[in-house]
């Protein structure tokens, strides 16, 4: 069964997000994920505005689970380094 990242974020140093995108992608794409959204336009209805989303698709809720966990990642997010306010969830699909 697929399981998503759900990611909502506000940029609070684009250098730092500039740096944490490419190796990100790469991780994702490395590890078996696909972007279903990724920015765009966007609707927020309710709750706290974000101005970034970002959907990725994985195979299964354990593979969701072990891209964030893995080095590939952590590489990503260390370039991250508190680069942004972030709301992550990851959810399994139906």
């Amino acid at each position: 069964m697929a399981a998503y990242w759900i990611v909502r974020v506000n940029v609070l140093n684009a250098e730092k997000i500039q740096a944490y995108a490419p190796l990100a992608a790469a991780a994702v794409e490395a590890l078996g994920g696909k972007y279903l959204a990724r920015g765009g336009t966007y609707d927020t209805k309710e709750g706290a505005e974000y101005v970034r989303n970002v959907v990725v698709e994985w195979p299964s809720l354990e593979v969701a689970q072990r891209a964030y966990e893995s080095p590939e990642y952590k590489r990503a997010l260390d370039a991250l380094d508190g680069g942004a306010d972030r709301l992550f969830v990851i959810v399994e699909g139906l």
